[in-house]
């Protein structure tokens, strides 16, 4: 077992990452994962997607646009671990025996049940059980951290709760984890000044062709401000957006141009695409590299997978030991 802190983080293979993912997880967690203490585990979660996606070209390019993003932002993978949770099934022969220590009342008041529960019939078993997946993603890898938004910290609750209950039978088998809630998560607004998210079709796709990016960065909403008028940048969601990455003194450039008037939001709208297409020019040619070389991307991926599935053959051993299989 290492002798480092593990932190584990889970993506969900449901899209292609967008600019808010990639500010507000995707470089955070990669400069977490350069501390020298500890060991990043980053997974695919592609067996979790199938609640909702049942496309399998779907899953298959959403999880190669996740590892190529994740590799061309310069995560170490042969320091630490990144795999496709597919590639270590062990994860879903523990769910099963979670399952078995997993009170019904604990699933039925999860958040993910409990916001479609009106309607039951759009609710499948794997959606239901759906955190016991998320507790034995955790606690197959001994994780001791994992690091959440607030809205994800009943499921690291669930997660210890089970572990919990499988110790008080079994012994010390499993790490409880610990919760690390991410209070200053960056918040990204989207082409309509809600949070950018995939299910509101509001993301700008930043490693997307130029002209689809452009069209994406264009469509941002706008007020009627004539173009000789003075605007509030404070206000103005593409002066937001640029101010998130662009260079200060570029950000200080844009604000006092808005608030002189004679300067549009084209102008705001084509600096933004611009600074995009310069200050992550070397990311988006290797993450298309990866996306039209998939063998590049299996061949990182596939350290990580074995690993992984080294650590989880020990757990997976310990555990059927314990229960008599």
């Amino acid at each position: 077992m290492s002798t480092k802190k593990r932190v584990l983080t889970g993506i969900t293979s449901s899209g292609k990452p967008h600019i808010g993912n990639i500010l507000g997880a995707v470089l955070p967690a990669i400069e977490l994962s350069k501390n020298a203490d500890i060991e990043s585990l980053f997974f695919i979660s592609d067996f979790h997607s199938l609640t909702t996606i049942k496309d399998a070209d779907n899953r298959r390019d959403f999880r190669n646009a996740i590892a190529a993003t994740w590799l061309a932002f310069g995560f170490d993978y042969e320091s630490n671990l990144f795999y496709r949770q597919s590639k270590v099934p062990q994860v879903a022969e523990l769910t099963w025996y979670l399952n078995c220590f997993t009170p019904f009342p604990m699933l039925q008041y999860a958040h993910a049940f409990k916001s479609k529960a009106e309607n039951l019939s759009d609710v499948n078993a794997g959606l239901f059980t759906y955190p016991v997946l998320m507790a034995a993603d955790i606690l197959l890898y001994d994780a001791h951290v994992v690091p959440v938004g607030k809205d994800q910290k009943q499921h690291i609750e669930i997660a210890r709760d089970i572990g919990r209950s499988f110790n008080h039978h079994y012994g010390e088998v499993f790490v409880i984890p610990e919760a690390s809630i991410q209070e200053n998560v960056m918040m990204v607004p989207g082409t309509d000044g809600r949070k950018m998210s995939k299910s509101y079709n509001n993301y700008i796709d930043m490693m997307a062709p130029k002209k689809q990016l452009k069209k994406q960065i264009y469509s941002i909403v706008t007020d009627a401000t004539p173009l000789e008028d003075p605007k509030d940048p404070d206000s103005c969601l593409v002066y937001q957006l640029y101010e998130l990455f662009a260079d200060p003194s570029d950000v200080q450039g844009m604000r006092e141009s808005l608030l002189k008037g004679g300067y549009g939001y084209g102008h705001a709208k084509g600096a933004l695409l611009e600074e995009i297409l310069t200050r992550f020019a070397k990311e988006r040619e290797l993450f298309h590299f990866y996306m039209e070389n998939t063998d590049k991307l299996e061949e990182a991926l596939s350290i990580g997978e074995e690993k992984a599935s080294e650590i989880a053959n020990a757990k997976l051993k310990q555990v059927r030991e314990l229960l008599g299989y």
